[in-house]
């Protein structure tokens, strides 16, 4: 009877597990239990992946045996791929070594630099040997017969290792939800670059529009129609989602600020990249080192002042500011020489709000200060001087030669100034209960739910040219430093259109720790005895006392 009883719980404990194991295999369940959830995909990202209907094929070439700042981005980098790789069976994952094989070494070293992946050549003295490895941090997506390369390190020329991969960790899902976005999301939303109104050249925004470009549909759209036929060019604006007025010259006439009012109106969304004092920075560079900063009239006032900004016919100097490169001393001795120049703030960015958080500083040049107005649209200020600042009338003579001249900063005292403020709401027509400049089809005197940004400077969005070639917008190349006027214009663009998704997984946080590498050193000689001295000294001293034990037990 009790063989039999036995032989039943034998049996019922085998059907048991075999009943648990088919449940777990069936029911799988990851828990996220990291402080700030960086293993948990957010809803933008899931749903990116989850309409795949071909296989997503993501060759990864961080592969190889790393320096351990870029184990830890191997490692975070297989972490992200793997929870994409849970919300859908058609991502396959290869992960590359490009330079294993000494034969095929140099040749891909070539082909993949060809190919716009640069590697990180990562030198290390540490030891007392010089050595140096060569790293590709780059992955690429394939998907149906589209491809895109994706950027594993976020690159800083004036940050270290550490805090570069930091910044890394933190943007990897975007990374590979901005590379699948390009892949997988036709391209819908259409934004018009203005022109006809003296606005900058396309190369000088061309980095900015090959930015944008694998997002949405671009074109010119020009403003001269208007004169003729001013209903048919409102008409074929209403095509656009977006339009996009950089750094205009030439004052607007009355229609063509209808036609733009009334684009407001039906919902269309703006970015205005507009100035109320000229000073080009290049216009300085002359034989006398000087220019005048003089008032510009775009007669926009009234179109601003009744969306709810104003901005200022003043520029905005600041002590937080980017340098200028000049040359310092006479004849054969004189060196180029970094030297802060306070028309160019450097502006600090909101932390609260998606288009700006977790955002580099952007540079300024000869900006405005913009002074919000009370009615009933939301404002909010996007980015703002530092609170050393203050205010300059204009005309100014604006002199090369007084930038050695140590600053009085006791007159720096006018606080933060606003650079760039978003509206958002329902706004009232400049030309409500006024007399029309021309008849207008079905006009509107209140909006639809619309935004707009407006921005005080219109060379925050003007790359530097150099032999006729654009260079990377943001990126000083006097001073070495990166700004993050693309990253801002980018983002400002997503939030206009809507493209919240990408712009919420840009904004994680996420907090890598790092090992202090001087606290280390200073500790080195306690931590070693910690760890491999006190345990032999604790099991000498437990067999001590347990041989004595021992013996006093059995000694009687």
């Amino acid at each position: 009877m009790k063989k039999n009883k036995s032989i039943l719980y034998i049996v019922a404990i085998v059907v048991g597990l075999i009943i648990v194991n088919a449940i777990s295999s069936s029911i799988y369940q990851r828990f996220d239990l990291t402080k700030d959830h960086r293993y948990t995909l957010s809803e933008a990202s899931k749903s990116l992946v989850s309409n795949l209907d071909s296989p997503l094929i993501i060759d990864v070439f961080l592969e190889g045996d790393f320096p351990s700042e870029f184990r830890l981005l191997q490692t975070e980098v297989k972490q992200i791929v793997d929870e994409f790789q849970l919300e859908t069976n058609q991502i396959v994952i290869n992960y590359i070594n490009p330079i294993e094989d000494e034969t095929t070494r140099q040749q891909y070293i070539e082909e993949l630099t060809k190919q716009g992946l640069e590697p990180y050549i990562n030198t290390d003295n540490s030891t007392g040997k010089v050595t140096q490895d060569i790293i590709f941090p780059w992955a690429y997506a394939s998907y149906k017969d589209k491809r895109v390369k994706i950027p594993l390190l976020k690159r800083s020329l004036t940050q270290g290792l550490q805090e570069q991969i930091n910044n890394s960790v933190q943007s990897l899902e975007y990374a590979f939800a901005d590379g699948f976005s390009k892949l997988v999301n036709a391209k819908a939303k259409k934004i018009a670059i203005l022109k006809g109104n003296g606005e900058l050249g396309d190369i000088y925004m061309a980095d900015f529009l090959t930015t944008i470009k694998p997002y949405y549909n671009i074109a010119p759209f020009t403003l001269d129609s208007v004169s003729t036929n001013p209903q048919g060019t409102l008409d074929k604006l209403n095509d656009y989602d977006l339009i996009v007025v950089a750094k205009p010259s030439i004052a607007f006439s009355e229609n063509e600020k209808l036609v733009l009012d009334q684009y407001t109106m039906s919902g269309g969304k703006s970015l205005w990249l507009t100035e109320s004092v000229v000073m080009d920075k290049d216009s300085l560079y002359n034989d006398s080192g000087t220019g005048v900063s003089i008032m510009r009239d775009l007669h926009l006032n009234d179109f601003f002042f009744k969306y709810g900004v104003r901005v200022n016919p003043t520029l905005v100097k600041d002590l937080y500011s980017a340098p200028i490169m000049l040359a310092i001393g006479e004849g054969s001795q004189a060196q180029m020489q970094p030297i802060q120049w306070q028309y160019s703030p450097l502006a600090a960015s909101n932390p609260d709000h998606p288009i700006t958080k977790n955002l580099n500083l952007v540079k300024f040049d000869f900006a405005s200060p913009i002074d919000t107005l009370k009615n009933n649209i939301k404002k909010s200020i996007l980015l703002q001087s530092s609170p050393k600042s203050k205010l300059e009338g204009a005309p100014t003579t604006i002199s090369l030669a007084n930038v050695t001249n140590s600053p009085n900063e006791e007159s720096y005292n006018l606080g933060s100034q606003n650079l760039a403020v978003l509206l958002e709401g329902e706004f009232s027509s400049v030309y409500d209960q006024r007399i029309l400049p021309f008849k207008v089809t079905n006009f509107q005197s209140k909006s639809k739910a619309t935004k707009m940004v407006v921005i005080s400077d219109g060379d925050i969005i003007k790359n530097n040219v150099i032999k006729n070639r654009p260079q990377e917008l943001g990126f000083d190349q006097l001073t070495g430093k990166s700004f993050g006027n693309k990253e801002f214009l980018l983002n400002t663009v997503n939030y206009l259109l809507e493209d919240n998704g990408l712009i919420n997984i840009r904004a994680k946080e996420i907090n890598v720790g790092f090992l202090d590498a001087e606290k280390v050193k200073d500790s080195k000689g306690t931590w070693q005895f910690i760890n491999i001295a006190l345990p032999l000294i604790l099991l000498a001293l437990f067999g001590f006392v347990f041989n004595y034990l021992r013996k006093r037990k059995y000694a009687s």
